[in-house]
């Protein structure tokens, strides 16, 4: 498995995408790779992690071997970001029941606030090579 962070996201899911959109424009050094959680590969992933197969809801982040979820993993990711989205991981101090708590709920509501699409993005020939599968 690389060794480069990989992000998992839903794949249909306009928000989903519109926050992967936003971690390639702050990911100057290219760092992340990404997979939708729908293909093959984010799927093989899953499975290889012992993860749900069939729950589209989380934001997963693998990296150095571990795995991070929900609220966590969207902090972890911004930490690492140029800028200031780096201050963001201080909201790690609230608990994660909070967190995640608030997290589920954007979740819940994500297709019906922000739109789903028919099948997964196709990503750009300039960013075919920073998607998984």
């Amino acid at each position: 498995m690389s060794q480069q962070p990989i992000i998992l996201f839903d794949g249909v899911c306009n928000l989903c995408n519109s926050a992967v959109q936003f971690v390639i424009r702050h990911d100057k050094a290219e760092k992340f790779l990404f997979a939708s959680l729908q293909s093959n590969f984010g799927q093989q992933l899953l499975q290889q992690h012992q993860l749900p197969l069939q729950q589209f809801d989380s934001f997963i982040l693998l990296q150095d071997e571990k795995v991070y979820t929900k609220s966590t993993a969207a902090l972890k990711v911004a930490q690492q970001l140029n800028g200031a989205w780096k201050s963001l991981y201080f909201f790690t101090i609230v608990p994660t029941f909070i967190r995640d708590g608030v997290y589920a709920f954007i979740a819940s509501h994500r297709y019906r606030w922000f739109g789903k699409m028919n099948e997964c993005m196709i990503p750009t020939p300039q960013l075919k090579g920073r998607f998984l599968g």
